[in-house]
């Protein structure tokens, strides 16, 4: 029987509703994972750092359809709650034409911009060539990019959570066959890394397009637009926590690049990119969740059932903390295997990597809560807060960090400062959580 937003939910309901989204994210993270085996490999420890440098420019462009899925989503979500499907599909529809629009405004823009934004953040030689040559391939399906991180999240609140993970399973098979076709068969290195991930994004996000587009039997379909610019503003605001999240994140990332090349050289970026896929794995276990069970708090809310809203914060809060201690011990008992597959053919980025993801990985003791604190309030349509937590999470107090740490324990303060930036977020979610309890009635 098919799980609809407006039931109520058990632990085991809860779980299997958003088991398809955390699958998903995970999955979309495994193949990342399996991109930077090859190039590590294949490739060389030039070519990984040349990627970690490219990435977060071209994350930067493909945010804003994480920023459309998730406050669009929220508020699609909460029409529907409100029994207002016909306007629920044409809000659907605006901020998927939108999206696409974006998409390809920026995959221009980017075109002249790429190699003197990478050169201004220190990339030289051999390995801007390699960042450029990686983000101009990457900028031709940055309109699925995008579609892909939106579609990700609709497909829960069309009730379809298993499809948005079938499609994304498809996407990481094209991705991890390419990757051994064009990197590890055909050896055009990172060329071929870049390909093979653009096709992937295509796959990604023009099937649902096209699932949308025709008659299905979900909830949302794609038609005419609605062109509503107080709902534009409204998601735009609901959402701009997912886009400071994403930004600034990309942002952050950058400053740990440099901050890297300035202790540690190309391979302290090379172990920085190891660890940053190894991480997005365990993490994307908590965006999983928050963006599967966003929908179900946005539908109650709308519809005032207050009960069933306490019901799912409670039980989300216990699932998070369980998932933030297991992710811990896990991530310490593998720390030694992982480093190995990624950086075994060389000892000091070995040992590098090996030392900064122990360290690294204490911060998945408090990530959960941290990500849910601006996941829930993004889901009440609550935007400001919800954009309040994530620039504090990922500008505030990873920047704070990652430039005062170093100062006393050079490299090692590059890594701790992750740790001391997601406590000191965790804090901050866990305030306005109980601060907002009454007003919201959760």
């Amino acid at each position: 029987m098919r799980i609809q937003l407006s039931d109520h939910f058990t632990y085991g309901k809860l779980l299997r509703f958003t088991f398809p989204t955390m699958l998903m994210m995970v999955f979309t993270s495994l193949y990342g994972v399996v991109d930077g085996l090859f190039v590590t490999n294949f490739a060389g420890k030039t070519a990984l750092a040349a990627i970690n440098f490219a990435f977060p420019v071209l994350n930067i462009l493909a945010t804003f359809g994480y920023m459309f899925g998730a406050g669009g989503s929220a508020l699609v979500a909460r029409t529907l709650g409100e029994g207002k499907r016909e306007k629920a599909n044409r809000l659907f529809s605006l901020f998927v034409y939108v999206t696409i629009a974006l998409g390809v405004v920026f995959a221009v823009a980017g075109v002249f911009l790429l190699r003197p934004l990478l050169s201004a953040l220190g990339a030289e030689g051999d390995m801007l060539d390699q960042a450029v040559l990686y983000g101009m391939i990457l900028l031709v399906s940055l309109p699925f990019w995008n579609l892909q991180f939106l579609f990700q999240i609709f497909f829960v609140t069309a009730e379809k959570p298993k499809l948005g993970l079938y499609v994304t399973l498809l996407a990481g098979v094209t991705n991890m066959v390419l990757d051994a076709l064009f990197v590890g068969l055909f050896d055009w290195q990172i060329a071929g890394a870049a390909a093979a991930t653009a096709i992937s994004q295509i796959v990604g996000g023009g099937i649902p397009l096209w699932y949308f587009f025709k008659k299905n039997d979900s909830l949302l379909r794609l038609g005419r637009p609605d062109f509503d610019g107080s709902a534009m503003l409204r998601a735009t605001a609901n959402g701009s926590s997912e886009l400071v999240s994403g930004v600034s994140g990309s942002l952050v990332g950058i400053l740990y690049n440099t901050q890297l090349m300035a202790y540690a050289g190309e391979d302290g970026v090379a172990a920085y990119s190891i660890m940053m896929y190894v991480s997005f794995v365990f993490i994307g276990i908590f965006f999983g969740y928050a963006n599967g069970s966003a929908p179900v708090i946005s539908y109650h809310y709308g519809a005032q059932n207050h009960g069933e809203l306490k019901n799912v914060f409670r039980k989300s809060v216990l699932l998070y903390l369980s998932a933030s201690v297991g992710m811990l011990a896990l991530s310490q008992l593998l720390a030694g295997p992982l480093s190995t597959v990624f950086a075994g053919y060389d000892p000091i980025l070995y040992e590098m990597t090996l030392r900064g993801f122990r360290i690294y990985a204490l911060s998945f003791l408090f990530s959960g809560i941290a990500i849910m604190g601006s996941s829930f309030f993004t889901a009440l349509n609550n935007g400001a807060v919800s954009a309040l937590l994530s620039f504090l999470r990922t500008v505030v107090f990873q920047v704070s960090c990652v430039l005062w740490f170093p100062t006393y324990w050079e490299l090692d303060g590059i890594w701790l400062s992750i740790v001391a930036a997601e406590l000191l977020a965790m804090l901050m979610s866990a305030l306005f959580l109980v601060a907002m309890r009454k007003k919201y009635q959760y």
